[in-house]
């Protein structure tokens, strides 16, 4: 459908400048329409990666992906109250067709509700090499089998608040851009650059003959204190890599033993332990406060 005529349909009082614009709005009541092929089970974090796409879901993150040139977007999927919130980015970009649909068809598409009514999708980047990644890096984070999608979106998060240059993640742990990982680091998964850490552990051998501390962030209580551990770091005057592991299990004794460092967190006795995206934040935010 023409843009006019969409516009007509849903009575929308619209800038002129707004209304004259070459954006590709489509008005799409048909859930079987093939446009709507790349949402189709957006859920299945594994589908989207074979097609060589990813989903970008809420109003903030969806702001974010049409902002960044670096990204190509592929289309929005949008509630009429969503385009409407977005109207100024979709503006700045009429290069992306933009498909309104009704809450029960984007529903009935995706498999679940879009609370926010917006999804976006984009062309996945080309893998980058890890070296490239910590070539002149201060501070990187390392992930090992970190398996939940919220977990890793909330390091992700982390690391762009407290500065980390990227993040390196083994074969095992979730993809930083899965739908529900992006969406939980507010965004911050298409900003922190971010690579597989391959051969494992191997790299991070390679990382200390490289000059990094590797400190392996662990809560065994034969482990010194983090604040102690970054002083014998030598922190300041080497880059570091932080190294965190699986949710329940924590880091393998062979990713231990391939790090320079180890520490803990001290916490109050009778908890076992952090969430490792609360860890994250914990050692980043003493680790910047002493990476110049």
């Amino acid at each position: 459908m023409a843009i006019s005529a969409y516009f007509a349909l849903a009575d929308l009082s619209l800038p002129t400048y707004f209304a004259r614009s070459t954006l590709q709005v489509v008005l799409i009541e048909d859930p079987l329409d093939s446009r709507l092929t790349d949402y189709r089970s957006v859920s299945d974090p594994d589908l989207a990666h074979r097609h060589g796409i990813f989903v970008a879901e809420g109003r903030l993150v969806v702001r974010r992906l049409l902002g960044d040139r670096r990204f190509a977007t592929r289309s929005v999927l949008v509630t009429e109250a969503a385009r409407a919130a977005l109207a100024d980015a979709l503006a700045a970009r009429p290069d992306v067709p933009v498909y309104v649909v009704p809450r029960d068809v984007m529903t009935g598409v995706t498999g679940f509700n879009i609370h926010r009514g917006c999804l976006a999708t984009a062309e996945r980047p080309r893998p980058v090499p890890w070296a490239d990644l910590v070539s002149s890096a201060r501070m990187v984070i390392v992930l090992e089998r970190v398996a939940n999608a919220d977990n890793v979106g909330g390091v992700f998060r982390n690391a762009a608040a407290f500065g980390a240059d990227a993040v390196l993640l083994d074969p095992d742990s979730t993809d930083p851009l899965y739908r529900k990982a992006i969406r939980t680091s507010m965004g911050a998964a298409l900003l922190v650059p971010f690579a597989r850490a391959e051969p494992w552990p191997a790299l991070l051998r390679t990382l200390a003959t490289r000059g990094f501390a590797t400190l392996a962030l662990t809560p065994a209580s034969s482990a010194p204190p983090l604040a102690a551990a970054i002083a014998d770091a030598a922190v300041g005057s080497r880059p570091l890599a932080l190294v965190l592991g699986h949710e329940g299990e924590g880091l393998t004794a062979g990713a231990i033993d391939a790090c320079t460092h180890r520490a803990r967190i001290p916490i109050a006795s009778g908890v076992d332990s952090l969430n490792v995206a609360a860890s994250a934040a914990v050692a980043l935010y003493e680790l910047s406060r002493r990476i110049v």
